[in-house]
């Protein structure tokens, strides 16, 4: 495993839509290897494959309990993710990015999500996500299609202090 260097705006990779994983294969695991190391090393609670200049539709999050944080954090790794099924509930919550440094915004994004994708072996998961959890896969599915969280923001903002938790 390595840490792989996170592109940051303007960089075109950002802004294409990433293709489809056909193949997985050992060189897919190490990138799935890298990219965990590289959002960890950010830090950060999640990372998009074309963040790390690989345009493939591939994300991995890592987040804990909201309600307890003495949990250790959960990691999730999801091959071609498709946002199945949102809710009609939304929030506005601040968010920013490892590839758009020192800047935050306030994004309006569903609360709870239904999400289908294969797993590193190729093996098909489904899962739901709400609260901030979903949001940090929103946030990276975004990332495939080549969207940024300033595209949706309807404010954005140097943070005085820089954030913990960046996706």
């Amino acid at each position: 495993m390595s840490v792989r260097t996170i592109v940051t705006v303007p960089n075109d990779v950002l802004r294409r839509k990433a293709r489809p994983v056909t193949k997985f294969d050992d060189k897919l695991k190490t990138l799935i290897d890298d990219m965990i190391e590289t959002m960890r090393e950010a830090p950060g609670v999640g990372l998009a494959a074309p963040q790390v200049a690989v345009p493939e539709r591939v994300i991995v999050v890592e987040f804990g309990d909201e309600e307890d944080e003495e949990v250790p954090p959960k990691l999730y790794v999801m091959v071609n993710p498709e946002v199945t099924r949102s809710s009609n509930d939304t929030e506005i919550g601040v968010e920013g990015c490892l590839s758009v440094p020192g800047l935050v915004g306030e994004v309006e994004r569903s609360v709870s999500v239904t999400i289908k994708g294969k797993n590193r072996h190729g093996q098909p998961m489904r899962l739901k996500a709400k609260g901030w959890l979903a949001r940090i896969f929103l946030h990276e599915i975004d990332h495939l299609d080549g969207i940024l969280f300033t595209d949706l923001a309807t404010s954005i903002w140097q943070p005085e202090e820089p954030i913990e938790d960046r996706v």
